[in-house]
């Protein structure tokens, strides 16, 4: 079992930035991969950014490419997602999630991570 809580998030302006942050607890923090979803049309969760389990390989969405970056501390138990250049169109709530099947390896569809935190509201003022 893996226990997940995302930081509060909030209101920001345009062109400015946000650091969500998600605590793990539960089955140790290195053994899994981890992702940071959102809706978007089409999909009710698809994945802005995810790590791997020792954080040497990423991913990221096309939409937030070169603006947010995903990190995580495995001494803390805790992944970071910080958001840069925000734009309008970034207002979401935001999930962490973790893949515990993923060994060291990246998966990018929600279906593959089994654990999900409540959820985090950004919203994105232009």
């Amino acid at each position: 079992q893996v226990q997940l809580v995302e930081s509060v998030g909030g209101l920001v302006q345009a062109g400015g930035s946000l650091r969500l942050s998600c605590a793990a607890s539960g089955r140790a923090f290195s053994s899994y991969g981890m992702g940071w979803f959102r809706p978007s049309p089409g999909k009710e969760r698809e994945v802005a950014a995810s790590i791997n389990r020792s954080g040497c390989r990423t991913y990221y969405a096309d939409s937030v490419k070169g603006r947010f970056t995903i990190s995580r501390d495995n001494a803390k138990n805790t992944v970071f997602l910080q958001m840069n250049s925000m734009k309008p169109e970034d207002t979401a709530v935001y999930f962490c999630a973790a893949d515990i099947r993923s060994d060291y390896g990246l998966r990018i569809g929600a279906n593959d991570y089994e654990y999900w935190g409540q959820g985090t509201q950004v919203t994105v003022s232009s």
